[in-house]
């Protein structure tokens, strides 16, 4: 099959979820004989026409003066260059600022759309973007010949919403098995002996509901926190916990396989996400043997089931951390999420669903 996929920045990954996937899936899609053009951003880094295989397409990208308007222009000149290239099939990840040009779509392609996570839910964006990104849904929706959903819990919401059909089919991730606690070093910590999270500064992540919990346990562990704190809920958050020295924002880090240190040694992970499907992190926390405390709700329930301590409020993270029950299962929780990754969350079997369901709409097609 010749096949686009539109909706990123573009590869190799210099920028996120959607972004790694792109690359894992285009790249792997080429071994196995199909032929995959990936759309990148003009202000990527890598400027080649090609990526172990992939045909690279760099399309105008207006973000770098226009802010965040400037991705609607880019996923414009992306769909209006598709119309030019006789697709078998377009993959669209995401539908933010892309479900509004979706006339322009190319007519003769199939249309498969990954709808992300429930985008008009953030609290991020003010009342009339959610309101937006709500019609933004259903525009999505009615445009696509086929959705996919990353998390059970979309793929619900899919049917009860549009009464839609979805493919369900999660976020990969591998096995992390190079432990190397030499990294620690720079971090000043010690092994097993802090907590870990990860996570964008937005409220519906729930860091401060987690550090609230944590700072009334008077657990004297560290807390370190990753992530970008440039804005305005990142700096409330640095300011509020300013005079806790156990709590420690290190801001961002791109490095694969530190974080992976970070995670295998940490003596308990805390994820906080509560909107969105299968969140990239809470895959590679798994995958790294990290033990996880993680938000109640059907998105995380349905990945972690009951191989995880759970929380609801600042209290139930307190009551974690100041007894013992943190240390409950350890060993077993970490064994059988690993047993997660192998068996339905291992990248080659995503690719594999997503090729499958790919060969199967052409035949329909046909």
């Amino acid at each position: 099959m010749k096949i686009g996929i539109l909706g990123t920045r573009g590869i190799p990954n210099h920028y996120g979820g959607f972004e790694q996937f792109a690359q894992y899936l285009s790249t792997d899609l080429v071994q196995k004989g199909h032929e995959v053009i990936v759309y990148n951003s003009s202000l990527h880094p890598y400027q080649k026409k090609e990526y172990k295989g992939v045909g690279l397409i760099h399309c105008k990208d207006r973000e770098d003066t226009l802010g965040s308007a400037g991705q609607f222009v880019y996923d414009l000149n992306c769909i209006l260059d598709s119309r030019k290239r006789d697709f078998d099939l377009i993959l669209q990840l995401g539908y933010t600022s892309s479900s509004i040009w979706n006339k322009f779509l190319p007519k003769n392609s199939l249309i498969v759309t990954n709808m992300d996570g429930l985008e008009w839910k953030r609290s991020k964006y003010n009342k009339l973007t959610q309101l937006f990104l709500k019609v933004a849904e259903r525009w999505a929706v009615d445009s696509s010949d086929y959705l996919v959903a990353d998390s059970i819990g979309i793929q619900k919401h899919l049917q009860t919403r549009f009464k839609k059909e979805s493919a369900y089919i999660a976020y990969g991730s591998d096995i992390f098995s190079s432990a190397n606690n030499n990294i620690l070093g720079s971090y000043q910590l010690n092994p097993h002996s802090y907590f870990l999270l990860i996570a964008r500064m937005e409220p519906e992540n729930n860091i401060e509901m987690i550090l609230d919990g944590y700072v009334k346990s008077n657990n004297k562990q560290p807390f370190i926190v990753i992530g970008k704190v440039d804005n305005a809920f990142g700096k409330y958050l640095t300011e509020k916990f300013q005079s806790h020295s156990t709590i420690r924002f290190i801001g961002g880090v791109y490095n694969f396989d530190e974080l992976n240190n970070l995670r295998y040694f940490s003596s308990l992970y805390f994820h906080g996400h509560s909107v969105g499907g299968t969140n990239p992190s809470l895959l590679e926390a798994m995958a790294a043997s990290a033990q996880i405390a993680a938000h109640q709700n059907l998105f995380n329930a349905s990945i972690l089931e009951e191989d995880a301590h759970y929380f609801a409020n600042s209290e139930d993270v307190s009551q974690l951390l100041s007894s013992e029950k943190a240390k409950d299962r350890r060993d077993e929780m970490i064994s059988n999420n690993l047993g997660k990754i192998r068996e339905q969350f291992s990248w080659k079997k995503i690719i594999n669903s997503y090729e499958d369901l790919f060969l199967k709409l052409a035949q329909n097609k046909n």
